[in-house]
């Protein structure tokens, strides 16, 4: 962490600050291969169901009650999980590694 943080902090203060207070966490994320870390991190699902939810808002900025909302919110998450088909690159690597480290959780 030192080398990392003598490196960096001229260009990066902020950055630095934050990862010198954050270290538990950071740390905690480590011990998983490069793989897991990829898969725990990806963003390309989530990014696509924000998608749809703001285009089911800009097609409809008013609903009727809370129900219709969720309804709504409902059909989309529905749609867009179907586009969902692709698998994840290396999964049986990291199902194997996330099966040693939580053992019978899997």
């Amino acid at each position: 962490m030192l080398e990392v943080t003598e490196k960096w902090q001229s260009h990066y203060h902020n950055g630095m600050k934050s990862w010198s207070v954050n270290w538990d966490a950071i740390c905690s994320i480590l011990k998983f291969s490069s793989e897991v870390r990829k898969v725990i991190y990806t963003t390309n699902a989530i990014e696509s169901l924000n998608s749809s939810y703001q285009r089911l808002n800009r097609q409809r900025s008013v609903f009727p009650s809370d129900v219709s909302l969720l309804k709504a919110l409902y059909l989309a998450t529905f749609e867009a999980t179907k586009k969902w088909n692709l698998s994840l690159r290396n999964w049986g690597k990291v199902y194997g590694e996330l099966s040693i480290i939580y053992e019978g959780r899997l």
